[in-house]
């Protein structure tokens, strides 16, 4: 099957895609947050973190179709400095990495705990045997992992802006829903 030629606007799955996996993302991290404001242990903390953990292992799933649709569908010309293509590009695959190492990192805490992973009514299978002293050391690179994906995330957002607003340029209208 021979692919498709480059065109000015992603397709509608990587458009689609690419908004719904920010609002899982943005779910994932507000399940995580919110649980601080209820007591340990209390049945509202316990769910949010659930949540988190079904929310995670969605975007896990849905990185791939995402990376299927990248591949399947032709992306926009890069234009610009090549700097700036290296960074994008940079950029890119840096927040892949995070879609896929996060969740993998959060069922492999699990694991080491020796706790269920749930997703949504079904229990996955334990990537690792119990071991605390591995999941306490996976955990501070899960949250080290939380922290970056807010500078990413934050850095990928202003970029957008930055071209929309500040170059006029196509970058960010590229990947909306509709045309502009």
């Amino acid at each position: 099957m021979e692919r498709p030629a480059q065109t000015d606007r992603y397709s509608g799955a990587s458009i689609a895609l690419h908004w719904l996996m920010l609002a899982l993302i943005v779910a994932v991290y507000a399940a995580i947050e919110l649980r601080e404001f209820f007591p340990k242990g209390s049945g509202p903390r316990e769910d949010l973190k659930s949540w988190h953990f079904m929310l995670g292992l969605s975007v896990f799933g849905l990185v791939w179709l995402r990376i299927l649709a990248r591949l399947a569908w032709p992306t926009p010309h890069a234009d610009g400095p090549a700097l700036q293509r290296t960074a994008a590009r940079l950029t890119h695959f840096a927040l892949y990495l995070f879609m896929i190492g996060m969740p993998i990192a959060g069922w492999l805490i699990l694991s080491a705990e020796g706790k269920s992973i749930p997703f949504f009514g079904l229990e996955l299978p334990a990537l690792t045997a119990r071991n605390g002293d591995v999941a306490d050391q996976i955990d501070e690179i899960h949250e080290l992992g939380g922290t970056i994906g807010y500078w990413l995330i934050g850095i990928h957002a202003a970029a957008s802006l930055l071209h929309h607003y500040v170059m006029r340029d196509r970058v960010l209208a590229r990947m909306l829903p509709v045309r502009t």
